[in-house]
């Protein structure tokens, strides 16, 4: 059976935890920087915390991007995404689908449950 230390693992998510530092929420899932942050994004929140790599639910090891409760919505439309980035290097480092898709409009702020981020355990 393949196996994976946690420390190749937690390598790999610490780039979440020390390098991200935006969250957009998108009208599809991007797939570049530049889709998440200017084509689809709806509107974003730089007032992120992501935790250290921990043991996954499961298996393997995850990162938890805590709760928004602060985004600004920057334009009218319906989330379906987020994307996760590191604005000092333009990098897209983490996309995924929202729970529930959610109408915004310009103007107003939006709001997020926490995320978990899981690389699991090799089959």
């Amino acid at each position: 059976m393949a196996t994976l230390a946690d420390r190749v693992y937690d390598n790999g998510l610490t780039v979440l935890d020390t390098e991200a530092n935006r969250v957009d929420i998108c009208s599809a899932e991007p797939a570049t920087y530049t889709a998440a942050t200017s084509t689809n994004t709806l509107g974003n929140t730089t007032s992120i915390t992501i935790s250290a790599p921990t043991d996954g639910d499961t298996s393997g090891r995850k990162v938890t991007l805590s709760a928004i409760s602060n985004g600004s919505v920057t334009a009218t439309g319906t989330a379906t995404h987020y994307a996760i980035t590191d604005t000092s290097n333009s990098r897209l480092l983490a996309t995924g689908s929202l729970s529930s898709s959610q109408s915004v409009t310009s103007g107003n702020t939006f709001s997020l449950t926490a995320v978990d981020i899981e690389i699991p355990d090799p089959a």
